[in-house]
């Protein structure tokens, strides 16, 4: 059963990442045309993001697959952290590219330039948020499934093509209505919200790759479960982290002294299994403590 899961799981990650390099490609190919036929400051820069995302896919489908390879003697947590690796590398791509703008969209102030053929980047750009809503509908059913870091970056750097191609759209339709000195201002706000959403990928993917604890209604419910059961008395030094797909979680157990090691080592499995049916994808390692249950005093909350 397990088995079965993370092999849907590895293939639903391979197919979200073909998805969004296959989407990437196609924007890149309508863009480009737009751009060259309107010469559009925010065209250029909504093409720009396009390129930063054809990378970005094509980091996050090497990152992906190689996080998903088995444990090695050399790597005995496995390979999840290549994901965000991958986030990392993605938010420095992704801020190469808003500072490539910024400079742009600058000197375009400077020398400003006639627009051609806008209907055409009009249309560009309505296919492209077309294109987009349905990669990041299938990027949400994926990482509802798989909580995957790698995913979640990439979708959220085409959350913000939405709101760079809605202003590049609205830049076009000011510039062609006699305001042309919103096509390069319309640059900047797109070039400024990239760095953002880079900052944003960027400090995410530190956390993880930091070891920063899980979210605490996740260690709370961690708790919740190992305190269901009734041979047992407390735990404490709860620690968690993620690894790409795998939740590493380890703690104390504290049982009745009085138990043999049988015993205690049943309710122990009792206890991993109980949390495994709760996250699939947990890797559990726990110590068990011998405690006199004669005045014992156990807060929920310690474990926290």
């Amino acid at each position: 059963m397990r088995t079965e899961m993370l092999r849907d799981t590895a293939n639903l990650l391979k197919l979200a990442t073909y998805a969004s390099t296959a989407t990437a490609v196609l924007l890149i190919t309508v863009k480009g045309v737009a751009w060259f036929m309107t010469g559009s400051m925010s065209v250029m820069a909504s093409l720009v993001d396009s390129l930063m995302d054809a990378v970005a896919s094509l980091i996050n489908l090497l990152a992906v697959r190689y996080s998903l390879k088995s444990a090695d003697r050399d790597h005995q947590f496995g390979h999840g952290k290549a994901e965000s690796l991958a986030g990392l590398g993605q938010a420095c791509f992704i801020a190469g590219s808003a500072i490539f703008l910024l400079i742009h969209a600058v000197e375009r102030l400077y020398h400003p330039q006639p627009l051609q053929e806008v209907s055409v980047g009009l249309w560009v750009m309505v296919f492209a948020i077309c294109a987009t809503l349905l990669l990041l509908a299938f990027q949400g059913y994926v990482i509802k499934k798989t909580n995957s870091a790698a995913i979640r970056a990439d979708a959220l750097h085409y959350k913000t093509d939405l709101l760079t191609n809605s202003a590049t759209i609205a830049a076009l339709f000011f510039a062609a209505s006699g305001w042309p000195m919103l096509d390069p201002l319309g640059a900047l706000a797109i070039a400024c919200y990239i760095l953002y959403s880079a900052w944003q990928i960027g400090q995410e993917a530190m956390q993880v790759l930091m070891d920063h604890e899980l979210p605490e209604k996740t260690r709370q419910r961690i708790c919740d479960l190992v305190l269901a059961n009734a041979d047992v008395l407390g735990l404490h030094d709860l620690r968690t982290r993620q690894s790409g797909q795998t939740m590493l979680i380890q703690f104390h157990l504290d049982l009745d002294q009085t138990l043999p090691l049988a015993e205690a080592h049943r309710v122990a499995d009792e206890v991993e299994n109980a949390i495994i049916a709760a996250f699939p994808q947990a890797d559990v390692i726990i110590h068990q403590d011998p405690r006199n249950p004669a005045g014992y005093h156990n807060d929920p909350q310690e474990c926290l």
